[in-house]
């Protein structure tokens, strides 16, 4: 795979993401794929994934795992309802995270992402250390495969992040890094994030989004790349310096307006081509 291949988040029956066949339109070569529903997840349905992708020259780098029930509605929502931290969800969630794994391992994808939900940002919280044993146990999980765990950004402050990760200490358990996610959570500058969570960035999302006037209490408002707040040529000259060679996924969801998704996936792709177009890799700067 060539440094920095383009992908769009994707779906092929949960209606998130960009369409297969646009994605093939808009040129891309890779995909975060959303997880499908449990009756297609079958290996009959992965074999006909993998050729109908093969047919599209598309590749999938990670699967994401969602769950039904989780509600993006506002801040507290997201904290009630998302990932395994809800504690009423957490045993039937995690045994469906266990398939959706074992689904991303017959489509040979190494890489499983999810929101783990709001982690608390106290260590002494009982639930903190209860999160830390069940991620230790799906990370675990994983290694049967070689593969490993993406924690997506977004509810906790980066220095919290490395904390869990480092409490988990697992050697299968990295980041996907989500720039507007930082600030649609109100969780830290994205770029001053990036920087401390570098060394465990394994995928990233290329998203945009404006700040809240109450950060942390209200969301932010997701925008079309190049819009928002993201100063993404200074985000891709960070990803180089931080020798981060995969690919870079759009995600921009708006399903409900899919002429308008097209045309700022568009967008998005012809600015992320002009950008790292003006970069020269590191090595090569002295050639």
């Amino acid at each position: 795979m060539s440094r920095w291949p383009l992908g769009v988040f994707s779906s092929i029956d949960a209606g998130f993401g960009v369409q297969l066949d646009v994605a093939h339109k808009l040129g891309v070569t890779t995909i975060h794929l959303h997880a499908p529903n449990r009756e297609l997840r079958t290996p009959q349905s992965a074999r006909e994934l993998l050729q109908r992708l093969g047919d599209l020259g598309i590749e999938i780098t990670c699967v994401f795992a969602g769950f039904d029930g989780e509600s993006y509605a506002d801040i507290p929502a997201v904290k009630r309802t998302v990932g395994l931290v809800p504690s009423e969800t957490r045993a039937a969630r995690t045994a469906e995270l266990k398939e959706i794994i074992d689904f991303a391992a017959s489509l040979k994808v190494t890489s499983v992402g999810l929101h783990l939900g709001f982690v608390p940002h106290d260590a002494d919280d009982p639930e903190y250390s209860s999160l830390v044993h069940l991620t230790s146990d799906i990370c675990g999980y994983c290694s049967r495969s070689r593969q490993a765990i993406h924690l997506e950004t977004g509810q906790e402050p980066a220095n919290v992040l490395i904390r869990f990760i480092g409490d988990v200490n697992c050697d299968n358990l990295f980041v996907n890094f989500d720039p507007a996610n930082m600030i649609l959570y109100g969780c830290g500058e994205p770029l001053e994030a990036l920087k401390k969570l570098g060394p465990l960035v394994r995928s990233v999302h290329c998203k945009d989004a404006l700040w809240s006037d109450r950060p942390g209490e209200t969301w932010g408002r997701e925008v079309a790349l190049g819009e928002g707040a993201v100063e993404f040529a200074r985000y891709l000259e960070l990803l180089d310096q931080l020798g981060y060679q995969g690919p870079l996924t759009i995600e921009r969801e708006l399903s409900q307006e899919p002429k308008r998704q097209q045309e700022e996936v568009g967008h998005a792709v012809g600015l992320l081509t002009k950008l790292m177009s003006e970069i020269t890799p590191r090595g090569r700067e002295n050639q």
